[in-house]
């Protein structure tokens, strides 16, 4: 018998405009840990949905050998039934729903259509255990941050058992304790002889977990090595097709007068408890202010509260160039130059039934309208100006935003905040799930925003991108902001110190 469990041959897939794999070959070892990298866009996560039935055998070419038997699947079902579970780049739960409903959907433990509680929420116990979440699971998923929604996903996959597990961007909502902890994981489970496919932009990731690395690029087979012949540099080479240096492309800024102030501002949950405690901060024009801090530290709620979109707020001020602002929306906001691209770009950033120049303009409709009219030929230029100064990688404006990458979407959600021209621009982990290519191309926007006056805060779970892009850097523990670094001064083993809790 082979030593091969997954073999795809040949396969090739297109949408209306775009071949998104041409003749691709990929074979996966029993018992390893295989990486698939590539840019955004290289056809990662559509070979994994040809693999896990989403699109389903006869809408594309090629065949799919497990066990060394040939599968032929129509639905994620008969996927699954193959010990096949896929968890995406993008969350999958039901908002509305319990996590214990959430890990055993589509699998309940029924006996005459009536589902045994207690088996459910041992199972779902087992599995949250196994990714070292501590949470009840009679609690929604619509109380969990993103990160922890994540780890759900990932429970829910390794309650089903499955021999290959799928694991699309894993970490990219988790912060570096809590990735580790999920490597840990994987580790453990290939002992245990499970086999599994990590996608991951995380370089560092790759090369401590893979056994094996292909590469894909515009959607075709590059490579496939094993990890000790590679080096981050040759496996950057052969994903972009070129040599990249200096990721981090840090300029030195000139922070001049107060931009934006917040006074003793202090939120509570929907549940009535202190989740921002008192916190004051201040950004300058012409600076990058970073906040660190772990998954649950409150960064993401601090934030959004701002745009009175979470929580509720009980006390504070803020001060744009030194006038108090009463907002009372998003839209007051926006209209007074604060933007936020927000971590959960599926719920909050995108139309992804709309295509990529209705996106890109819908915060700025008032720039580009007269009489409630939009000037679509404004409409188009700004649209083709960010995909080119973004490198959306699409064939046409008029995409739809649900049919690109997850990388790619996120630089349509950076483009729409950029056209409406922000003194203030919040990116919430804004290069989650983005190829390193895509990184540096967003870093030196960055760069040249704050060159024009522009304050920027990145909230970034990426400890090397905060220290690399950030003049200072704010660490939040407990809804409170407990250290204050400059980059100079500022080291991984200081950021952690504060986000625990030391002082």
């Amino acid at each position: 018998m082979s030593d091969y469990i997954l073999e795809m041959r040949g396969i090739s897939k297109e949408f209306p405009g775009v071949r998104a794999l041409d003749d691709v070959t990929f074979s996966v070892r029993k018992g390893e840990i295989h990486a698939l990298v590539g840019e955004n866009g290289a056809g990662k996560s559509t070979l994994m949905k040809i693999l896990s039935g989403v699109y389903p055998y006869g809408t594309y070419q090629g065949s799919i050998i497990v066990n060394g038997e040939e599968q032929k699947f129509r639905t994620i079902r008969e996927s699954e039934k193959k010990g096949i579970a896929i968890i995406y780049q993008e969350l999958a739960l039901i908002r509305q729903l319990s996590i214990v409903e959430n890990i055993c959907v589509g699998d309940e433990i029924a006996s005459h259509g009536i589902i045994n509680w207690n088996k459910s929420f041992l199972r779902a116990d087992k599995a949250l255990k196994q990714v070292g979440l501590s949470v009840n699971p009679t609690f929604p998923i619509s109380y969990l941050g993103v990160g922890e929604q994540q780890l759900v996903s990932i429970a829910k996959a390794l309650s089903k058992e499955a021999r290959i597990l799928v694991l699309d961007e894993p970490t990219a909502a988790l912060s570096g304790g809590e990735a580790e902890k999920l490597l840990a994981i994987l580790k453990k489970l290939r002992e245990e002889g499970v086999t599994c496919i990590y996608i991951s932009h995380r370089l560092k990731e790759v090369f401590d977990i893979a056994d094996r690395i292909t590469v894909l690029r515009d959607g075709k087979t590059v490579a496939t090595h094993n990890k000790c012949d590679l080096d981050e540099n040759k496996l950057i080479a052969l994903m972009v097709g070129r040599e990249l240096t200096n990721i981090y492309p840090r300029k030195p800024h000139a922070p001049k007068e107060v931009l934006l102030e917040i006074k003793n501002w202090t939120v509570y949950d929907p549940d009535i408890n202190k989740t921002i405690a008192d916190v004051n901060f201040k950004l300058h024009k012409g600076e990058i202010l970073g906040f660190a801090g772990l998954i649950g530290a409150g960064r993401t709620e601090l934030v959004m509260s701002l745009f009175h979109y979470w929580g509720r707020v009980v006390s504070g001020q803020i001060f744009l160039e030194g006038k108090e602002l009463k907002l009372k929306d998003a839209k007051d906001a926006i209209d007074s130059g604060i933007s936020l691209a927000s971590e959960d770009r599926k719920r909050f950033g995108l139309v992804l039934d709309e295509d990529i120049k209705k996106n890109i303009s819908l915060a700025s409709l008032d720039r580009i309208s007269k009489y409630s009219v939009v000037n679509e030929n404004e409409e188009i230029r700004a649209a083709e100006k960010y995909k080119l100064g973004l490198k959306i990688k699409t064939p046409s404006i008029e995409q739809k935003a649900g049919n690109l990458s997850g990388g790619n979407q996120q630089k349509v959600v950076v483009g729409k905040w950029l056209m409406t021209m922000p003194k203030v621009l919040i990116l919430d982990e804004p290069t989650r799930g983005i190829d390193v290519g895509g990184k540096l191309e967003m870093y030196n926007i960055i760069n040249e925003l704050v060159d024009n006056g522009v304050g920027v805060i990145i909230i970034s779970s990426e400890l090397p991108e905060v220290l690399g892009m950030c003049d200072r850097i704010l660490v939040m523990h407990e809804g409170r902001f407990d250290g204050e670094l400059r980059y100079e001064e500022a080291t991984q083993e200081k950021i952690m110190h504060y986000a625990t809790g030391g002082k």
